[in-house]
């Protein structure tokens, strides 16, 4: 490309004072704009440092480019070969940069609207089923989550606002609950119920302002089968389940009931069993 093009046959020096004097001014602005986009994005909640960085940086090159372009075109230079050039240039940047790009505003959209949170417990599909953990990191790239096996999963911000998410803590407790299948003995379903319902409150983790609740499943003069409904702080799912299991079972055990107490839908038994 022949650069001879873009200047001018005569240049006007007062021109070039001028243009100096445009860069100069554009140079002072982009100091202005980069701090000003800093002092909002640390005023917003939620943006880290990170895009905070970034956006400052996108706002000084900016103003700086624009500055340069309004100086060349005081001094008389044709600028429209290097528009045609900046043009071409930002179409293959976008084109390069899209997955980056959509990651960057997914991320803001997260980081700005909150619909997970560090700490959150969070549901996502993946490419090899559901994926749970709980999120230790929001970044202008991915999502950040320690799953309960103890893998660290990235998932890309657009993944997060394209798919479904299922957020563990929003409510800030949630439910859990056991399958039981017992026994009746001499005992009516009331009794039962009560006893469930006892066993369950009496472990710690479960909440106490929602109490716990048994639902009859199935009735019949030798057995009771029932699920036992219990609210618990969002991240303790697995260590409070596990205790409700066995202080029912020791509940009912202690009240000479055989029964039968799971975390999952029990499978199908013959009807001589519990």
């Amino acid at each position: 490309m022949d650069f001879s093009q873009f200047v001018p046959d005569s240049v006007d020096w007062w021109n070039v004072v001028l243009a100096l004097i445009v860069v100069i001014v554009g140079w002072i602005l982009s100091r202005l704009a980069r701090r000003g986009v800093l002092a909002l994005a640390h005023r917003a909640k939620g943006i880290s440092e990170s895009m905070a960085q970034f956006a400052s940086r996108f706002a000084s090159y900016t103003v700086i480019l624009l500055a340069i372009g309004v100086g060349l075109a005081l001094m008389g230079a044709n600028v429209q070969p290097l528009l045609a050039m900046v043009i071409i240039l930002a179409v293959v940047i976008v084109l390069v940069l899209r997955g980056i790009a959509d990651n960057f505003a997914a991320g803001v959209i997260i980081q700005t609207r909150h619909p997970v949170k560090v700490g959150d417990e969070i549901q996502i599909e993946a490419l090899d089923g559901v994926l749970a953990g709980t999120v230790i990191e929001l970044n202008s790239r991915s999502v950040v989550f320690v799953t309960v096996d103890g893998r660290t999963v990235h998932a890309p911000n657009s993944m997060m606002l394209s798919n479904p998410i299922v957020n563990d803590s929003t409510h800030g407790a949630r439910r859990s609950e056991v399958h039981v299948r017992t026994e009746r003995g001499d005992r009516s379903v009331e009794e039962l119920m009560t006893v469930l319902t006892d066993a369950a409150a009496s472990v710690d983790g479960v909440h106490q302002r929602e109490h716990p609740r048994g639902l009859a499943t199935a009735v019949s003069p030798d057995r009771l089968t029932a699920r036992l409904q219990y609210w618990h702080h969002p991240l303790h799912a697995v260590p409070v389940t596990a205790d409700v299991v066995v202080a029912v079972a020791a509940a009912l055990e202690t009240g000479g009931l055989k029964a039968v107490v799971t975390s999952v839908t029990p499978p199908l038994t013959p009807s001589d069993a519990v």
